[in-house]
């Protein structure tokens, strides 16, 4: 099955968004990442994301392979559906890993904004099983 190409559109102020997936994204955090977030309400990134100055997510099709490159042999993972619609001008889809479009938040994720969250599991296949 080849993949369709993603549409990226140009919003009259400039920002590129890619509107198929624009709404939904996932970041994967750390058990104590998660507590947090909870705990305090706002999730302003993990070591990474401060010292690139944005917070990584990745798209449904990306998580996957986010997780295999970065967070492979750590246990106790969980992946948070995250609400980009409720973030607005603060997200970014941004050329990444190979050119691929990434979306990166410049600034705190409110708790508002996690739609859901699971564990982090895999089926048969090795996919993350998405929230």
């Amino acid at each position: 099955m080849t993949p369709t190409p993603l549409r990226i559109e140009r919003e009259p102020g400039g920002r590129w968004f890619v509107p198929e997936i624009a709404n939904i994204a996932y970041k994967i955090l750390t058990a104590p990442q998660w507590a947090q977030w909870q705990a305090s309400g706002t999730f302003t990134g993990a070591p990474v994301d401060l010292a690139d100055g944005y917070i990584h997510l990745s798209a449904s099709d990306q998580v996957t392979e986010t997780a295999n490159r970065h967070f492979a042999g750590q246990a106790d993972l969980h992946v948070v559906r995250v609400d980009l619609a409720a973030l607005g001008e603060a997200v970014r889809w941004e050329p990444s890993r190979g050119g691929a479009l990434f979306p990166h938040v410049y600034g705190p994720l409110p708790l508002s904004v996690a739609l859901a969250q699971r564990a982090l599991v895999r089926d048969d296949d090795g996919m993350v099983i998405l929230p």
